[in-house]
């Protein structure tokens, strides 16, 4: 006879294993419906490159100037008893600007003067004496060696008449340079000096820019100054009118570069404009050779893999995307023109390069969407 005990114990072990067999159906059901995943398709944002250009265009920004700008400055030492002008100021030729203390120049004047009268008076003396000389020497009462030396001194205080004229001149024009005077028509762009401060002969004290051509002012690196040489045509437009476009051309490239920042200064002569007023900021625009075809595509289209620029480029049979490394040429207004790496036909994702992976599928826009996202982004140059 078997007790109860002994039969439940036995039951136990066979209990176990069926819900263990359980279990493991469940956990392979479930494991086999994970398995089945659906192959994601990505919609993104295309553009197609349809042609290459040989040209780029390089945009620099700069300040119109004056052609000519004057720093004016005394021709004689002394403190600065009183300004006329201010920035901005138009002056004409004779306009006074400043004034020195003059007092000592007029001291010296006065010696000069004084100087001067004294030669004549000395003159006067030498001449009566030689004519004397002459008078005696005819009746025989004086000898050929007195009237020669009545001659030579009648011909020194001449000479030393001549020279405090001279001196006197020179005191004069003294006085003169104490009043700093517009030499031509223009405007008064800035002050180096004020009132009661002591400068030197030629410490410039006013800036004027002459009345005239203008021009624009750019600084070109070193790597591209030899797209500009004189006589090079370029557009020429200003922050503060879009509508502002003036044809400008290259008057002036410096011989030898700025020692701190290592660029190029470049002069652009413009048109005459009475909108074009000095100080505005303009932006240079110039076509050069790039000397290689040049493909344009939006900045968001350029992605890095291994530190080396990509794009990723649609196989438009089979709707995958697959990395291109490429070269860039520079960076545009529209973008960034590429040189190597791209050519006429090829499909480049414009948009979420981020989310891009090897073979990845995506779907493209309908032409109709393509060619509008192409006009919207400007990408086909």
């Amino acid at each position: 006879m078997i007790s109860f005990k002994t039969f439940n114990a036995n039951l136990r072990p066979l209990a176990s294993l069926a819900l263990v067999s359980l279990l493991g159906v469940g956990l392979s059901a479930c494991s086999e419906a994970k398995t089945e995943t659906v192959e994601a398709i990505r919609p993104v944002k295309v553009v197609q490159i349809a042609s290459t250009d040989a040209t780029r265009e390089l945009d620099y920004s700069g300040a119109v100037k004056a052609r000519t700008e004057m720093n004016l400055g005394f021709r004689v030492a002394g403190k600065i008893t009183e300004r006329v002008v201010n920035i901005g100021d138009k002056v004409k030729p004779g306009d006074l600007l400043a004034r020195i203390d003059p007092t000592d120049y007029q001291l010296g004047e006065s010696s000069a003067e004084a100087s001067l009268q004294a030669a004549e008076k000395q003159v006067e003396t030498a001449r009566l004496a030689d004519e004397r000389a002459d008078q005696l020497f005819a009746k025989k009462f004086a000898s050929e060696a007195q009237r020669e030396q009545a001659a030579l001194a009648y011909k020194q205080a001449s000479s030393q008449r001549d020279a405090a004229l001279s001196s006197l001149r020179q005191a004069r024009n003294q006085v003169g340079y104490a009043d700093l005077r517009a030499d031509q028509s223009g405007i008064v762009t800035s002050v180096s000096a004020d009132t009661g401060q002591v400068v030197g002969a030629g410490t410039p004290v006013v800036a004027v820019a002459v009345d005239g051509d203008k021009e624009v002012q750019i600084a070109v690196p070193e790597l591209e100054i030899a797209q500009f040489q004189p006589g090079k045509p370029v557009k020429v437009s200003f922050w503060s009118d879009d509508k502002l476009v003036l044809d400008g051309k290259v008057r002036e490239v410096a011989g030898s570069a700025d020692p701190q920042s290592r660029t190029f200064s470049v002069r652009v002569s413009l048109p005459d404009d009475s909108r074009v007023l000095l100080g505005m900021s303009a932006t240079i625009e110039a076509s050069v050779q790039s000397g290689k075809a040049v493909v344009s595509i939006p900045l968001s289209a350029l992605a890095k893999q291994d530190g080396k620029e990509i794009v990723w480029v649609v196989n438009n049979d089979r709707e995958t995307v697959h990395a291109r490394g490429i070269k860039m040429a520079s960076f545009a207004a529209d973008g960034v023109q590429v040189a190597e790496g791209l050519k006429p036909g090829d499909i480049v994702v414009a948009a979420g390069t981020q989310f891009m992976t090897e073979n990845l599928k995506v779907k493209l826009p309908t032409p109709e969407q393509r060619a509008a996202a192409n006009e919207a982004t400007a990408a086909i140059r």
